[in-house]
């Protein structure tokens, strides 16, 4: 399918956005899908278009943490590969099935992470006391949310930091920045099978790539200058705006 130049402008500056908010709170697909839809391909190839293009996102904001030394890599193998393969299954699973009823659920874990992230005291800057260790949180935690990116992905960016958070006792910038690396992973993982098996818009993707790395750099830079001040309210934000845009999507 052939794009105007209208249209790719568009898709730029909208990949500018999701890439900002992929990077502080997650949730960017769920601005770029509607727009790849709206701009005429398929569903399955308007999510297989954006893990093309949400992959240079999170891949910026990766780099920038690794850089920064924000995450250890060397602690994290274990739950990058468990990720992958669990994003993997999820992308097989998707191509199988119909997500009607996970679209009915989502809406109320979405509501009830905003609310957390919204009243609980220990979402704040500060590393606390893990509740489990990090071999346990690689084995029984990131499968399922290597498993729910690929299947699905709204909050994907959202539950990885919360899970880090409240298992893990990382203060919320440091829980974000790990988060994006799984989110990395699940993303190329769910994109190799979609470039295999999916029909990926090359152009769109490539175009709305250069708008994702903008975006993601910016929203990397701020969570590490302002902290959770920047990244709870718009992860609150992000929760209830796809929250809305499921429940509507649903029964509207």
């Amino acid at each position: 399918m052939e794009f105007g130049f209208e249209i790719l402008t568009l898709l730029f500056v909208v990949a500018i956005i999701a890439g900002w908010v992929d990077a502080i709170a997650g949730g960017g697909g769920l601005i770029t899908i509607p727009i790849l839809i709206l701009a005429g391909l398929s569903p399955v190839s308007a999510l297989a278009t954006n893990k093309l293009q949400g992959s240079i996102g999170t891949l910026t904001a990766s780099l920038y943490f690794i850089r920064k030394k924000t995450v250890n890599l060397k602690k994290m193998r274990l739950a990058i590969l468990a990720t992958f393969i669990g994003s993997v299954f999820g992308s097989w699973l998707l191509l199988q099935i119909n997500t009607q009823h996970l679209i009915i659920m989502l809406p109320i874990l979405l509501i009830c992470m905003g609310l957390y992230f919204l009243f609980s005291p220990n979402i704040n800057d500060e590393d606390r006391q893990e509740k489990i260790k990090v071999v346990s949180f690689a084995l029984f935690v990131t499968p399922f949310l290597g498993f729910y990116d690929g299947f699905f992905g709204p909050g994907t960016g959202s539950f990885m930091a919360l899970a880090f958070v409240m298992l893990l006792g990382y203060g919320l910038p440091k829980a974000t920045a790990n988060a994006k690396i799984l989110n990395f992973v699940s993303n190329i993982s769910s994109l190799s099978y979609f470039v295999i098996f999916g029909d990926v818009n090359w152009v769109a993707g490539f175009i709305m790539m250069f708008g994702q790395f903008i975006g993601a750099m910016l929203g990397a830079r701020m969570i590490l200058n302002n902290g959770s001040t920047l990244i709870k309210p718009v992860v609150v934000a992000v929760c209830f705006f796809m929250s809305i845009n499921l429940l509507f999507k649903a029964y509207g």
